[in-house]
C-alpha cells in the first residue's frame, strides 16, 4: 500500500503519535488537572452530541496512518467512554497501527480483559501516592492507592506485561512517595515515570517553587536506589531513562519544565469533540468534526492535517520564560494530557 510523504512542521519535526481525547469527564479531581472548586457539580462538560463517535475517530486515525507510529486514547478518564473496547477493536482493525491508552485504573478490573481482547498494545497507569492520606489530597476522590494497585494487577492478568507508571510530583504535596513508589515497582517488569508538575491550564494554581526538578527526583531516588542513565530509545521519547545499577529495570523522568523537549515532539493531539491541537499549551484548535460530518473524505482530512501540521511551530515549554501568560489556556482534561 503506498503511503504519502510524512508530515514535517516548520522545525523540521515528523508527526508521529496522534493522542486521542474520547471524554472530558473523569472520576478524579486530581489537584493539577481537575480541582473540585473549577470542575464541581455545575460544571459543563460536553454534550453526548459533540462527542466524536467511535467511527469518526477511526477515520482521523485511519487518514494518518501513513504519518503516525501509535494512537493513544486519553481523558479526561477513557474507561469512563461506554463500550471503550470497541474503539480499541476498530482502531486496532482499521488503523493497524499499535494502540496505547493512559487511565487512572480504577476501572480496569472491569475492563482490562476486554481492553486486551480489543487490541490494546500498550497501557498507562497515572499513580501519584502509595499512602493512602498523600493519594487523596492529590486526586480528592473517593478511591484509594489499592483500587489503583488492583487495576494494574488486572491488567497483568490480562496478559499486559510491562506497563507504564505515571507519577506527576508536586514538591510539597508528594514528593515524599518518589522512594516509596520507586521500591514498590522496582523489579516488576514496570516502568515508574516521574513527570514534573507542568503550568496546563488555568485551574491548577501552578507555580514555579512547586516544581520538584528532574535532576531532585533522580538525586533523591538515586541515593536509596542507585540509578545509572540509559539512551532514549527514540528521540521523540519524553521520558530520560534510567536503570537501576543491581538490575531491578528501569524508571524514567519527564522533564517538561527544566529541561524542555519541545525539539522532538511529534504529537498532535485530538480532543473529544473533534478539535486537532499542535501541542498541549495550544490556546486554539481546528475543527475537525464539521469536515467529518459533512461528507470529507480520507484525503481531504489529511490534507487538513497537512496545512495544520506544516505551519506548526509551537515550542512553548522552551519559550516559557520569554513568553507573556495567555489569558486562555485550554485545560488538560480537555486537551487529554
Amino acid at each position: 500500500m503506498h503511503f504519502p510523504a510524512p508530515l514535517v512542521d516548520k522545525l523540521g519535526r515528523p508527526l508521529g503519535d496522534l493522542r486521542v481525547s474520547v471524554t472530558d469527564r473523569c472520576n478524579f479531581r486530581c489537584r493539577y488537572c481537575m480541582p473540585r472548586e473549577r470542575f464541581g457539580p455545575e460544571h459543563a462538560f460536553l454534550p453526548r452530541a459533540d462527542l466524536l463517535s467511535f467511527e469518526e475517530l477511526t477515520r482521523v486515525a485511519r487518514s494518518l496512518r501513513g504519518s503516525l507510529r501509535k494512537v493513544r486514547l486519553t481523558g479526561g478518564e477513557p474507561l469512563l467512554r461506554k463500550d471503550l473496547p470497541e474503539l480499541v477493536a476498530m482502531l486496532s482493525r482499521d488503523v493497524s497501527l499499535p494502540v496505547a491508552l493512559t487511565t487512572n485504573g480504577v476501572l480496569l478490573p472491569q475492563l482490562a480483559e476486554k481492553l486486551r481482547s480489543a487490541g490494546l498494545d500498550r497501557l498507562t497507569v497515572s499513580l501519584d501516592a502509595l499512602d493512602d492520606s498523600v493519594f487523596r489530597a492529590v486526586t480528592d476522590a473517593d478511591y484509594t492507592a489499592r483500587d489503583v494497585l488492583s487495576g494494574i494487577d488486572s491488567a497483568v492478568r490480562a496478559g499486559f506485561r510491562e506497563l507504564k507508571i505515571n507519577c506527576v510530583v508536586r514538591r510539597g504535596l508528594n514528593e515524599d512517595q518518589l522512594v516509596p513508589l520507586a521500591r514498590h515497582f522496582h523489579g516488576t517488569g514496570h516502568v515508574l515515570r516521574f513527570i514534573e508538575y507542568m503550568d496546563v491550564g488555568l485551574s491548577n494554581g501552578w507555580r514555579s517553587e512547586q516544581v520538584l526538578s528532574a535532576q531532585e527526583i533522580v538525586e533523591r531516588i538515586g541515593r536509596e536506589l542507585p540509578l545509572e542513565a540509559v539512551p532514549r530509545a527514540e528521540r521523540s521519547d519524553v521520558a530520560a531513562r534510567y536503570r537501576y545499577r543491581d538490575g531491578g529495570g528501569e524508571l524514567g523522568v519527564i522533564a517538561s519544565v527544566t529541561q524542555p523537549f519541545c525539539g522532538d515532539c511529534s504529537r498532535l493531539r485530538l480532543s473529544a469533540d473533534g478539535r486537532l491541537f499542535t501541542c498541549l499549551f495550544a490556546t486554539e484548535g481546528v475543527d475537525v468534526r464539521a469536515p467529518l460530518r459533512t461528507g470529507a473524505t480520507d484525503a481531504e482530512l489529511l490534507e487538513l492535517v497537512r496545512q495544520i501540521w506544516e505551519q506548526r511551530a509551537d515550542r512553548y515549554s522552551e519559550q516559557r520564560s520569554q513568553l507573556v501568560m495567555p489569558k486562555r489556556k485550554l485545560e488538560m482534561s480537555y486537551l487529554g494530557g
